[in-house]
C-alpha cells in the first residue's frame, strides 16, 4: 500500500495501494476517529501568524519550529523571520480555543546536539525557564509570559546519545504539579522504523504523541503500511499520528480524493491511531489540505 506522489507514478502506487488494503492485520480494538490535526508553523514568513493559523478551525495541535540551536551552551529560535514579539499572545489565544501550542527541537540543520548528561540537564533546564512556568532570573523568554503546552523532538542530525536523559529531565518538572501536565512531550520522526536518534527517547514512555513523516521518502511513500504497522506495534501506550504533506510536489502526497478509503481509514483500525500531521502550515494554506484531514481524522 502506498502513498500517492502527484507525479506519472502515482498511478503505479494507487494501484499498489488499493491491492495491498486486504492484508493489513487489524488490530483486536479499532481507534476510528478522533478529530485530530496538528500542523508545523514557524517554517515560511508567507505562511500568516500563528493567530490566524489557529483561527482555521481545521488544527488541533501547533508546533512552532524550530529551536535549531542548542546543546553547547548557545541557543536560537528559527521561525522564518516570523516577528517573535507577536507570537506570544498568538499561543495565548490558540490556547484559548483549545489548541495545543508545542516547541520543536532540532530540525534540518547540524548547530544541536547533546553531548553530556549535564548538556541535556542544562538544555531542560533552559526549556523550562525560556518557555514554560520556569522562573529563573536572566532567562530571556522570546515568547513572554506565554506558555508552551510541551516539546518536540526533531532530531535529524547529531549522535543519538542523552535524549532520553533530556526527556526524563523535561518530564521531571511535572512532579511538582497535581492534575496537569505542563511538560508535554511528543517526537517528528522518519517513517523508516526505528528511528536510531530518538530510540531512547522514546523507550523511556514518556513521549505521549509520535508524528510518523510518511512523506520525502519514495521507499517509504511505497510502504507505508509496513512502516505504520511497525511504529503503532512498538508504542502501543504513544498516540501514532499519520504525518502527511500539503504539498503535492511532495514525495508522499495523497490526493484528497484518496486520503480516507486509502490511508486514513486503514490507519485508524489501529488501537493507537492518533490522527493526522499536516507539514506545514505555508503548503497547507496553499492548498487547504487540512480541510480534508480535519473530516476524516
Amino acid at each position: 500500500m502506498a502513498l500517492v506522489c502527484s507525479r506519472p507514478a502515482s498511478l503505479l502506487l494507487i494501484a499498489a495501494l488499493l491491492s495491498a488494503a486486504t492484508f493489513l492485520a487489524v488490530p483486536a480494538a479499532a481507534t476510528g476517529k478522533t478529530g485530530q490535526v496538528a500542523v508545523f508553523w514557524g517554517r515560511n514568513k508567507n505562511e500568516g501568524s500563528l493567530r490566524e493559523a489557529c483561527d482555521t478551525g481545521t488544527y488541533t495541535i501547533a508546533i512552532i519550529s524550530f529551536l535549531d540551536v542548542f546543546g553547547r551552551g548557545n541557543y536560537h529560535l528559527d521561525l522564518s523571520g516570523h516577528d517573535v514579539s507577536a507570537v506570544g499572545a498568538d499561543i495565548k489565544h490558540c490556547q484559548s480555543k483549545n489548541i495545543l501550542v508545542f516547541l520543536s527541537i532540532g530540525g534540518f540543520g547540524n548547530q544541536y546536539s547533546l553531548p553530556t548528561a549535564q548538556s541535556a540537564a542544562d538544555v531542560a533546564n533552559y526549556l523550562w525557564n525560556a518557555y514554560m512556568l520556569g522562573t529563573r532570573k536572566g532567562v530571556y523568554r522570546p515568547f513572554g509570559d506565554a506558555l508552551v503546552d510541551g516539546i518536540d523532538f526533531f532530531i535529524e542530525n547529531g549522535a543519538p546519545a542523552n535524549y532520553d536523559e533530556l526527556a526524563k529531565r523535561l518530564w521531571n518538572f511535572n512532579k511538582d504539579f497535581r492534575g496537569r501536565t505542563p511538560v508535554q512531550l511528543t517526537a517528528t520522526l522518519r517513517c523508516g522504523y526505528p528511528d536510531r536518534h530518538v530510540e531512547r527517547a522514546l523507550a523511556t514512555g514518556l513521549v505521549g504523541r509520535i508524528f510518523v513523516r510518511f512523506y520525502d521518502d519514495a521507499d517509504c511513500a511505497a510502504n507505508w503500511q509496513r512502516q505504520w504497522d511497525k511504529w503503532t506495534a512498538a508504542y502501543p501506550s504513544a498516540q501514532i499520528y499519520l504525518g502527511l504533506p500539503a504539498s503535492e510536489q511532495k514525495v508522499g502526497y495523497v490526493h484528497p480524493k484518496n486520503l480516507y478509503y486509502s490511508v486514513i481509514q486503514v490507519a485508524q483500525k489501529a488501537a493507537n491511531y492518533g490522527g493526522v500531521m499536516v507539514w506545514e502550515r505555508y503548503e497547507d494554506k496553499r492548498t487547504n489540505y487540512s480541510s480534508y484531514a480535519i473530516q476524516w481524522a
